[in-house]
């Protein structure tokens, strides 16, 4: 079958988090007649292992889950599962990949084994992190991961990546600050949440922008709600943000500067002020030398001038092993996540030949990690 139809067939059983029994079905069923090995090493996952004999092995990833949103596109091949789309693009990252499984089962010779990863929740809960904790790298001997992700910031066609910063570790921010109403014409009765939740915010973003320049970095505020009725002192107050970084010493920098600010305007307003956050995914950051091998392969992609502000989860792998992230250009096409996302199918087969041809130039390892 074309990646275009592989793309079609997964574009209609779209599936949540790890529960993806339609999917693996699927791609079990593609996967099967190629002679490769298939594991299930976490719930909701599938990997397939060509052996070519070698000592260790390079992997590719693709992300399996989708999103809950109602499909809108009108598109032949829609959605069969209502309330459920591929709005992503992870059914043409599977169909790539698929693409590649059967050009490597007619392969009689490559540098290095490859392994497969269709990995669930990566819009959820974080699916890598548990591969990762699998020991599914340490079981094949994987040197090194790729994944590619589709871009609609890019013209059609054309992949592009960089060094260092390429997606950002990211966390929501919620702040709750609790004072006191009263009458706005006995002011002195109350305690002013909306003054404090002011405070709060210029703080916050002086705070912000005092780093330097050359650090990419955002914090945030897009929402803020206080008070009931004009003629009355607010009572609460609540800000809802974003955090983003690319080193964690200046995401924890920013995220223990905003519990700083925090103390200090409870201190001076009267109010109580709660700061809540997560820890996210770690950043995406593209080791060098991983870079420059693969560019020293002569694949055709391009240099991103700047990183991006959105996460991904291909961060988890990136701690255990190097790895590098690609973006796969979609053309003018619906943003990623809405209802109507739509792309030129056609694109896919660029980014399964650039897969094949990673996996054939790409050199073999020196050292063993055989015991």
């Amino acid at each position: 079958m074309s990646v275009i139809a592989h793309r079609r067939a997964l574009h209609q059983i779209p599936e949540l988090d790890r529960e993806l029994p339609e999917t693996l079905r699927y791609l079990q069923q593609v996967l099967e007649p190629l002679g490769c090995v298939l594991s299930s090493p976490i719930p909701g996952a599938l990997c397939a292992f060509f052996d070519f004999g070698r000592p260790a092995a390079i992997a590719f990833r693709s992300d399996a889950d989708a999103l809950p949103i109602q499909e809108n596109t009108g598109l032949d091949f829609a959605s069969r599962h209502p309330g459920n789309m591929h709005a992503c693009g992870h059914d043409g990252h599977m169909a790539m990949l698929l693409e590649l499984a059967e050009w490597l089962s007619q392969q009689d010779k490559l540098p290095h084994n490859v392994l497969l990863v269709f990995q669930p929740a990566e819009e959820t809960t974080g699916g890598a992190k548990d591969l990762c904790q699998s020991g599914l790298f340490s079981q094949y001997y994987v040197q090194c991961i790729f994944g590619m992700h589709l871009w609609p910031d890019l013209p059609a066609g054309v992949i592009a990546s960089r060094k260092n910063e390429l997606m950002s570790r990211s966390c929501e921010v919620s702040v709750e600050i609790t004072g006191r109403s009263s009458h706005i014409a006995k002011a002195e009765e109350g305690i002013d949440a909306l003054a404090a939740g002011v405070e709060f915010y210029r703080r916050a973003v002086a705070m912000e922008q005092a780093l330097p320049p050359q650090i990419f970095r955002l914090l945030k505020f897009g929402r803020m709600e206080s008070g009931t009725v004009r003629n009355a002192v607010s009572g609460k107050t609540v800000l809802l943000g974003s955090l983003r970084a690319f080193q964690d010493e200046i995401f924890f920098q920013l995220r223990d500067g905003l519990q700083a600010i925090a103390q200090a305007v409870e201190e001076e307003s009267g109010c109580t002020v709660a700061v809540l956050t997560n820890d996210g995914y770690p950043a995406v950051w593209n080791p060098p030398a991983l870079y420059d091998q693969v560019r020293a392969c002569g694949l055709d992609f391009v240099a991103l001038d700047k990183p991006v502000m959105i996460a991904e989860d291909f961060s988890w792998y990136q701690r255990q092993l190097p790895g590098l992230f690609f973006f796969l250009g979609t053309g003018p096409s619906p943003a990623l996540h809405a209802d109507d996302f739509r792309f030129d199918e056609s694109i896919l087969q660029k980014g399964a030949d650039f897969w094949k041809a990673l996996a054939l130039h790409f050199p073999g390892f020196a050292s063993s990690r055989h015991p």
